[in-house]
């Protein structure tokens, strides 16, 4: 019997890149008809926090039963010169292209593809030198694709910085148009290094063989559009891209809880208890956290809110020993000391109606339960697509990366979020009143908040149908499994 071929994976390690490529992937794996491996490659993160969390990751996937086999990469020096964090892991992972030489060239295995993260889009040159077809995995938005395959036509065709442009916005082939404040962060600075590497990453997605994008055709028909049609790239072609999404690790069940053989967690009895659609969840990912003054403005609003429930998790400052001021610049947040953190009294008055949660939470669980009618998120595009999935709309507060661009597309695309309003000067902060508006605008009776909870629900519906037999999503995958098929080569 012939050994089938392998889709081999060179993922970032940050968690919501790492899971989103291995789920991707694995939904090839299960597609039928076509037999896959997945040879995971395996970086050593900059920082102990990344290392403990992707060695996890990297055990459970070992025993997942799937043919998923583990290559660790020779470690490299991390770059000690890197201005930026984009910067920064661009180049470390470039620096490990001779390791990954070495290991495609060396399967045992015929192999269908290298899967290329986003930051490591330059390796398609490792691709064309074995003669293997290289996919750039995008694990954010449609719209942050079209962006950044238009980011080169942007760069030769503005030469002022986006905010000095005529009118103050930036236009991108099938979004509207986007104010320069909600330009992702990686290139709001023309001059920044992030900037000039993202420009290059754009550059280098042309020569992939193809994108694989977690998104789906119904949820962004703008942006895939414009791409398909050859206008991010006016003049040249830009690779097919398949969208497959979403994929989410929603384990056993996505109803209103996943299964489980023990007690539910915490949160999930509290919302047990709370009526259908009530509650407000925060919660701004895992790197999201917040300095003294801006929990403050927050427990204000919860306050004034009276008429509404929350379930926030709040997530202490980076300590010493979780990735602060890595090279990275990842920054793990701790345990929140609510003692120390939260106002005098603000439990004791919010008692009954507000949880706040110090720890890690079960985000999509959460999220499934049908007491939760609205989501205060970072905007992480993993967050967006697990709202999206159970029809809870949102109020998008971004923090970092692309999150700003995700954020606008939410309210200006595709309807399903209430405008907040963020002060990018002062470190994303928002005041108290501007929640207390964006909560009641969520959650009340006005015009804005019913029209993004009718989208969300639409949208809800439109996810599942991507995905299901038959559906826009189920269909790219199977011409994405064709196409790897075709593409496997013998041993190189």
């Amino acid at each position: 019997m012939a050994t089938p071929p392998t889709l081999v994976l060179l993922p970032e390690w940050g968690a919501g890149h790492l899971m989103s490529m291995l789920e991707s992937c694995k939904r090839v794996l299960l597609s039928g008809g076509r037999a896959f491996s997945i040879t995971l490659l395996v970086m050593r993160p900059p920082t102990a926090a990344a290392t403990s969390e992707v060695e996890a990751h990297v055990r459970r996937e070992a025993a997942s039963g799937l043919d998923i086999r583990i290559h660790r990469l020779p470690a490299v020096e991390p770059p000690a010169d890197a201005a930026g964090v984009e910067e920064f892991i661009a180049r470390y992972i470039e620096l490990h292209a001779p390791g990954v030489r070495d290991a495609v060239a060396g399967m045992s295995c015929p192999v269908a593809a290298l899967v290329l993260d986003l930051f490591a889009a330059p390796m398609v040159d490792v691709a064309q030198d074995l003669g293997v077809p290289s996919y750039v995995f995008m694990s954010s938005t449609g719209a942050m694709l079209a962006l950044m395959l238009h980011l080169p036509v942007l760069h030769e065709a503005v030469t002022v910085e986006f905010e000095e442009v005529e009118g103050g916005v930036v236009h991108v082939p099938g979004l509207p148009p986007i104010p320069h404040e909600w330009m992702p962060c990686p290139v709001v600075d023309k001059k920044s290094p992030n900037y000039t590497w993202f420009v290059r990453l754009g550059e280098r997605f042309m020569d992939a063989t193809g994108i694989i994008a977690n998104t789906a055709d119904e949820l962004e028909p703008g942006p895939l559009a414009a791409i398909a049609e050859g206008r991010a790239v006016p003049g040249r072609p830009a690779p097919p891209v398949y969208p497959i999404g979403p994929v989410l690790s929603l384990g056993s069940s996505s109803s209103k809880k996943e299964s489980s053989s023990g007690p539910p967690h915490a949160c999930v009895a509290w919302l047990d208890a709370q009526p259908r659609a009530s509650v407000v969840l925060l919660c701004f990912g895992s790197m999201g956290w917040f300095e003294a003054a801006q929990v403050v403005e927050i427990c204000a609003a919860l306050e004034r809110c009276g008429a509404h429930r929350f379930l926030w998790v709040l997530r202490g400052p980076p300590g010493a020993d979780t990735g602060a001021g890595a090279p990275d610049g990842s920054e793990h947040p701790t345990d929140a000391d609510l003692d120390e953190l939260l106002p005098e009294g603000f439990l004791e008055r919010t008692a009954g109606r507000v949880l706040v949660w110090p720890t890690w939470a079960p985000q999509k669980e959460i999220l499934a339960h049908a007491a939760v009618g609205g989501f205060v998120t970072h905007c992480g595009w993993n967050s967006v697509l697990e709202s999206l999935w159970h029809g809870v709309p949102m109020a998008p507060w971004p923090l970092y990366a692309e999150q700003h661009l995700n954020a606008f597309e939410l309210v200006a695309d595709m309807g399903v979020a209430v405008p907040l309003k963020v002060d990018r000067k002062r470190d994303n902060f928002v005041e108290a009143a501007e929640l207390e508006r964006a909560v009641e605008s969520l959650m009340g009776g006005g015009e804005e908040g019913r029209k993004a909870r009718e989208k969300a629900a639409v949208m809800r519906d439109v996810c599942r149908k991507a995905v299901g037999k038959g559906g826009s999503s189920e269909a790219a995958l199977q011409r994405l499994s064709e196409v790897l098929h075709e593409g496997a080569l013998p041993k190189v």
